[in-house]
């Protein structure tokens, strides 16, 4: 087992690695000059060449490279070109709602697809089964931002139930900010449950048929223990990724969400940056992303040992 985690903890760094070299490859190619616009159109030519002298964007490739990944070795994200604050200050400021949009957007997604996943796959055939499926299939057809609209027209503009935007102003309490949430986790939440319940049923469907499962109910085994410790269980090890995986989606997902409902995530602030040609904010949100990707697979390869005893072997 440990030398197991210890395989994975050196495939993430192996993982990492990648990803800081194609990050940083991948702004740099990109067409656009950060002094020209930092500086604005009627900086001069010679305002402009002084900043990229100072920037070090000038230097060659290898050189600004060698220096990024000493920056990254130290815990250095570097400094926000427009900002002039350091990437992990500016990314802390705008953590908050992303990570809440994220949390009650997979529970909602989870709430919504485990028992509807469940209950479609032990009622094969029947009406609630093909009613699940194809809300199923829609939901996963729907774009996340279409939705946000549709709750954004009824719920905050005909009921006035729901602000339309923003995440409270600069004394909003904990709860208020929460309640400005709610709207965008709900357009996030259904659209991602469709994955979860789709592969909760197939999981479900594998497992329903086996013989330890013919055998609890030959035994007397009451239906919805066999169903929810037996069945559930055992099927429980791909579902675990699925929804690994859905939260790494929301993570790098909710930036057109939180553009429609102007929350002040990390999302607008990668799209901000992205405009204006600020690579250090560029290159650490992604590096972030990227981390938070890795991490949550390697959070779901050990739930694996704890759901299944069997994976440690």
């Amino acid at each position: 087992m440990l030398r197991s985690v210890f395989n994975r903890l050196i495939g993430m760094a192996i993982v990492m690695a990648i990803v800081v070299t194609v990050v940083f490859i991948i702004v740099r190619i990109t067409p656009g000059d950060p002094a020209a616009v930092m500086l604005g159109p009627e900086a001069t030519a010679a305002d402009i060449a002084a900043l990229r002298d100072r920037l070090g964007l000038d230097d060659p490739l290898p050189v600004q490279f060698g220096a990024y990944v000493l920056d990254l070795l130290r815990g250095d994200l570097g400094t926000s070109i427009f900002l002039n604050i350091p990437v992990t200050e500016a990314l802390a400021q705008r953590a908050e709602p992303t990570f809440f949009l994220t949390l009650f957007s997979l529970l909602i997604a989870t709430v919504i697809a485990l028992p509807v996943g469940v209950l479609s796959a032990y009622w094969r055939g029947s009406i609630f089964d093909q009613m699940a499926t194809t809300l199923a299939m829609f939901a996963a057809s729907v774009p996340s931002f279409w939705l946000g609209l549709l709750l954004i027209q009824f719920f905050a503009v005909r009921l006035g139930w729901f602000d339309t935007s923003g995440y409270g102003g600069p004394g909003a309490g904990f709860f208020e900010r929460m309640h400005h949430l709610v709207l965008p986790a709900v357009a996030l939440g259904v659209v991602s449950s469709a994955l979860i319940t789709r592969f909760t049923r197939a999981s479900m469907l594998d497992v329903l048929g086996d013989d330890y499962v013919r055998t609890a109910r030959s035994k007397g085994m009451g239906e919805a223990r066999v169903v929810i410790k037996h069945a559930f269980k055992n099927a429980l090890i791909p579902v675990l990724t699925v929804i690994g995986l859905t939260a790494a989606l929301l993570v790098s997902g909710a930036i057109v969400t939180e553009t429609v409902f102007g929350l002040p995530g990390v999302g607008s602030l990668i799209v901000s940056a992205v405009l204006r040609r600020d690579y250090p904010v560029i290159q650490g949100a992604l590096l972030v992303v990227a981390g938070l990707y890795v991490l949550i697979n390697f959070v779901i390869d050990m739930l694996y040992l704890a759901v299944d005893p069997r994976v440690r072997f």
